[in-house]
């Protein structure tokens, strides 16, 4: 199944400065594993050392938190538009 994926600005490097990317899989991890066959080095700034989604990293499967979803194990549609963004962190206090 293709989706789509959108590539946050520091991970392009690994994409040849592509914001978007098409790959296939069923699931979440499938699609990691593929970025990372296409992408090496995607994997390892996603996933932990166990696999495990990073913490500041979040994943949106059609505009909605995997999280909240099935995590990695996510079933993933043919045409489906996947976001990785990284969490914020910093700023200013709030008064």
């Amino acid at each position: 199944m293709a989706v789509t994926v959108r590539i946050p600005t520091p991970l392009r490097r690994l994409t040849q400065n592509l914001a978007e990317v098409e790959t296939e899989g069923t699931d979440i991890e499938t699609i990691i594993e593929n970025l990372e066959s296409d992408y090496p080095g995607m994997k390892e700034r996603l996933c932990d050392d166990e696999g495990k989604i990073r913490r500041f990293v979040n994943i949106y499967l059609n505009d909605e938190d995997i999280r909240f979803l099935d995590g990695k194990e996510t079933a993933v549609t043919d045409g489906a538009e996947i976001s990785i963004i990284p969490a914020i962190a910093g700023g200013l206090p709030l008064s």
